[in-house]
């Protein structure tokens, strides 16, 4: 069963609807009580990322997902905001995030290569997987997502960016660190890719 956590961020309904579609068993998880006991966990978020973790931390759902995924290692796939607050920190705000990757969310900057992109960066945008992760299989030579964010993920271990995207200057996009993966695009809004990604998550 995988959890899709509802702390009133992100396309809650669009995640359950994929995996209905799939056939893959899943439920929105509202408290710690239906949190618990799931196996794989799915945390969406959008918006800035102090309060992401605001809500997180007012769902009473968050030591509850700590046990789940540091102790009992749960897969989680924390996506756009849900992927940036698995850091330790952000350029974007002042609160300390989960700390489950270890690593900093710094913001877009352009200066360095002179190109005219604006933030948000939004849209479509190819993306190259570096390595083998299992969450980026069978998606072909250069796959499209849609992307919408002004911030990104800097990890500390560069062997835990497993895929990396060109907006001005390239930057990474998807991360993982043992049973803890993060997408910076939407799956839910990228089509067959996006699709795809969710399915490998879920074959986990």
């Amino acid at each position: 069963m995988i959890a899709i956590v509802d702390y009133g961020l992100g396309n809650i309904r669009a995640f359950a609807n994929i995996f209905k579609n799939l056939g893959v068993p899943a439920r929105i998880a509202r408290s710690a009580g239906e949190l618990a006991g799931a196996e794989k966990i799915i945390l969406p978020g959008v918006g800035a990322f102090d309060h992401a973790m605001e809500r997180l931390d007012a769902s009473g759902m968050r030591s509850t997902l700590d046990s789940l995924v540091v102790e009992q290692k749960r897969p989680v796939l924390g996506i756009c905001v849900g992927m940036q607050i698995l850091a330790g920190s952000s350029e974007e705000g002042r609160l300390p995030g989960l700390g489950w990757i270890p690593g900093a969310v710094r913001k877009i900057h352009f200066a360095e290569s002179g190109a005219g992109a604006i933030l948000p960066h939004m849209g479509w945008n190819g993306v190259q997987a570096n390595g083998g992760s299992p969450i980026m299989q069978e998606l072909g030579q250069e796959p499209i997502f849609y992307f919408l964010h002004s911030f990104y993920f800097q990890c500390e271990n560069p062997q835990h960016s497993i895929a990396e995207a060109e907006y001005g200057a390239r930057f990474t996009c998807a991360v993982q660190r043992e049973n803890v993966f993060g997408v910076q695009f939407h799956p839910e809004k990228s089509h067959r890719n996006g699709i795809q990604v969710l399915h490998n998550f879920a074959r986990l």
